[in-house]
C-alpha cells in the first residue's frame, strides 16, 4: 500500500529535530513519499513505525549495483517517468557483447577496441562502461578464456551471460573481486542462477519471454535471496520492447507494482550499424537501464554516448564550466580577450574556433548560470554589468597589456554600456563562433 505524505508523518517522531537534513517532519514525510529518500534519513523513528514504513521507503525501481571500485555502475532507483518532471539520477550503461566463439586474437582486439572507446565533450569524459560476455559456443573452456581475456586487458565492469550454471560458477573466480552481473539465459536456467547470485552476492539478470513471466521470475528470485535484479525480456521487435519497457516503469512508477520495480537490459539486434544506433538510442530513451551494443565503431558509438550525456543531464540545471579567465595556447600580454558565458556547449564551441585559428587568446568565462549568450542576455544574465563585474574579478587586468575585449556579435548592443562600465574598448565580434577563425587572424591591439 503506499503511503501519502501526511500518513507518512503521523509515524515521524514529530520533533522536528533537522537530524534527517529537513526543515520539519513534514517535509521529510513529502521527500518520503515521493521515494527521493530513503527511511533511516530519520534516526529518531521507532521500531514500529520502520515496520509500519517499510514498504513506503523502498524505491519503486531497485537500485542495483554492478562492479567495484572505479568500474561500479549504478542502474535503477529512478522515480519519474518523465526528465522535465525532476530529472533521471542514473544514466544508461552503455555495455558491448563479447561472444567467445572468436578466436584468442580477435577476442583481445575487441577488448582493445572497447576500452579504447573513451571520448571528451564539454569538458566531460563519456565512454564504454561494461563488457558483456556471451557463451555463444557453448563450451566452458571457450566460455572461461574470452572472461579472462575480458578481465586482465580491462578495468571495466563485466557481465557474464550463459545458460550453464557451472561455467557461470568459474568464470565468476576469475572476475568475482569486479562484481559481475551474470545474466541468466534461459529461463528453464532460473533457479539454479537464483541460488548462484545468492551465494555469491551478485546482481542477476533474469531472461523472461514477457512481462507476465519476469513478475514471476523477480518474485522467485527475491523469495531466493537475490535483492539486486535486472531485467532482461526477449520481445520479438524492438517497438514491442519498447512499450513493455514503458509500460513496466508505468506498474512500478504509479502502481507501485514491485515484481516489476527492477532496472532493464537490452540488447540490440538490428545488423545495420545506422539502426542499430537508433534501437539503442530508443532502449535508452525509453527506460532500459543497461544497453548492449555489438558495433563498437567510433562513429556509431559516440552519438548514443553524446544522446545519453544530454538526457540525463538535469534539464533545469545545464552544463557549465567555472566562470574564469582560460588560456588557450601560448597567451602573451598582448593576446585578445574574448568574452563569453559559461554555458559549457558555448565555452568548447567557442574554445575550439579559437583554437583552431592557431592565435593564442584569453576566453573570459561570465557565470551566467549556464545560460547561452543570447538567453543569458535576455535573462539579465550577460550585462554590461555582470561582464564589468567578472572582469574586476579574474585577475584578466593585470594578464594583458590592453584593454580591448571581443564580445559576441548577437549582443553587439552592449558595447557602448559595457565600455562606459568597464573602461574597456569593447569590439563586436562575429555573430557565430564559426567566424572567430578569420576575425582573430584580422585582429591585432
Amino acid at each position: 500500500m503506499a503511503f501519502s505524505g501526511l500518513d507518512i508523518y503521523k509515524l515521524l517522531p514529530k520533533t522536528n529535530c533537522k537530524d534527517c537534513g529537513f526543515a520539519t517532519c513534514l517535509a521529510m514525510a513529502i521527500a518520503l513519499a515521493q521515494k527521493k529518500i530513503s527511511l533511516e534519513k530519520c534516526p529518531h523513528i521507532s521500531a514500529e513505525a520502520k515496520e509500519a514504513l517499510a514498504s513506503a521507503s523502498e524505491p519503486p525501481i531497485k537500485l542495483v549495483t554492478i562492479g567495484a571500485g572505479n568500474s561500479k555502475l549504478e542502474i535503477g532507483n529512478e522515480t519519474v517517468m518523465y526528465r522535465h518532471e525532476q530529472k533521471f539520477y542514473h544514466p544508461t550503461v552503455i555495455g558491448f557483447l563479447i561472444e567467445d566463439s572468436m578466436d584468442e586474437e580477435s577476442l583481445g582486439k575487441a577488448v582493445a577496441g572497447i576500452k579504447a572507446l573513451k571520448f571528451e565533450r564539454v569538458g566531460q569524459q563519456i565512454g564504454a562502461d561494461l563488457i558483456c560476455i556471451k557463451n555463444s559456443s557453448g563450451y566452458r573452456n571457450k566460455f572461461l578464456t574470452a572472461v579472462r581475456i575480458a578481465e586482465a586487458m580491462s578495468d571495466l565492469a563485466i557481465a557474464l551471460y550463459s545458460s550453464d550454471d557451472q561455467s557461470t560458477l568459474e568464470a565468476i573466480e576469475i572476475c568475482k573481486e569486479r562484481r559481475p552481473l551474470i545474466i541468466c539465459g534461459e529461463e528453464k536456467s532460473q533457479e539454479a542462477f537464483i541460488k548462484l547470485a545468492a551465494e555469491n552476492n551478485l546482481p542477476l539478470g533474469l531472461t523472461c519471454a514477457g512481462i507476465e513471466e519476469a513478475a514471476l521470475a523477480t518474485a522467485k528470485a527475491k523469495a531466493g535471496g537475490v535483492n539486486e535484479i535486472v531485467i532482461n525480456l526477449q520481445e520479438a521487435t524492438p517497438s514491442k520492447r519498447i512499450q513493455d519497457y514503458t509500460y513496466m516503469r508505468r506498474l512500478a512508477l504509479k502502481k507501485n507494482f514491485r515484481p516489476l520495480g527492477y532496472p532493464i537490459i537490452a540488447f540490440t539486434e538490428n545488423p545495420d550499424p545506422g539502426l542499430e544506433l537508433a534501437e539503442a538510442v530508443s532502449y535508452m530513451a525509453k527506460y532500459a537501464g543497461i544497453v548492449i551494443m555489438k558495433n563498437t565503431d567510433k562513429e556509431y558509438v559516440y552519438p548514443l554516448l553524446v544522446a545519453r550525456q544530454d538526457l540525463f543531464q538535469d534539464p533545469q540545471k545545464p552544463a557549465q564550466v567555472e566562470p574564469k579567465v582560460y588560456e588557450i595556447g601560448k597567451v602573451t600580454k598582448d593576446s585578445p580577450v574574448l568574452i563569453t558565458t559559461n554555458f559549457s556547449i558555448t565555452y568548447f564551441t567557442v574554445a575550439s574556433e579559437v583554437e583552431s585559428s592557431k592565435v593564442p587568446s584569453y576566453i573570459v568565462c561570465c557565470d551566467a548560470e549556464g545560460m547561452s549568450v543570447l538567453t543569458a542576455w535576455a535573462a539579465d544574465k550577460f550585462t554590461a554589468g555582470t561582464i564589468t563585474d567578472i572582469l574586476k574579478r579574474c585577475g584578466i587586468e593585470k594578464m594583458v597589456s590592453h584593454r580591448k575585449l571581443i564580445i559576441p556579435g548577437y549582443v553587439a548592443v552592449l558595447s557602448g554600456k559595457l565600455e562606459e562600465a568597464s573602461g574597456w574598448t569593447v569590439s563586436v565580434g562575429p555573430r557565430e563562433a564559426s567566424g572567430i577563425i578569420n576575425y582573430l587572424k584580422n585582429w591585432n591591439t
